[in-house]
């Protein structure tokens, strides 16, 4: 008797950007979201102008946001990635911390910048 054996899981040789910011850029929203009803924002109904929207991202939240965007790269990111003080907007949060994910991920993944 011959047992086959499936076929490895394709391997993501590339950064997976698209996919990690579409998935930074939700999160870190909904995160802007719950910190305008607490303080009273009010943020406007596109997500295109809510990222731009000048509402602090803590440092804290953003690296809780990181646990999803492990799912998407598929390793532990360390909390470095995140600027110590926080965001002033989702834009800032999104230009600081995805060259620092991808530089994580051509760390781990052996690939060169």
């Amino acid at each position: 008797m011959t047992t086959t054996l499936a076929p490895p899981a394709p391997v993501i040789s590339t950064f997976p950007a698209t996919a990690v910011e579409i998935c930074l850029r939700g999160e870190l929203i909904e995160a802007i979201k719950a910190e305008a009803l607490i303080r009273g924002i009010s943020l406007p109904a596109a997500p295109a102008q809510i990222a731009k929207a000048i509402v602090p991202v803590d440092s804290l939240v953003a690296v809780s946001i990181l646990c999803a965007v492990e799912l998407v790269v598929g390793f532990e990111l360390p909390e470095s990635v995140v600027r110590a003080g926080g965001y002033t907007s989702v834009e800032s949060a999104l230009e600081h911390m995805l060259p620092r994910i991808e530089a994580q991920w051509n760390k781990r993944k052996g690939a060169n910048p």
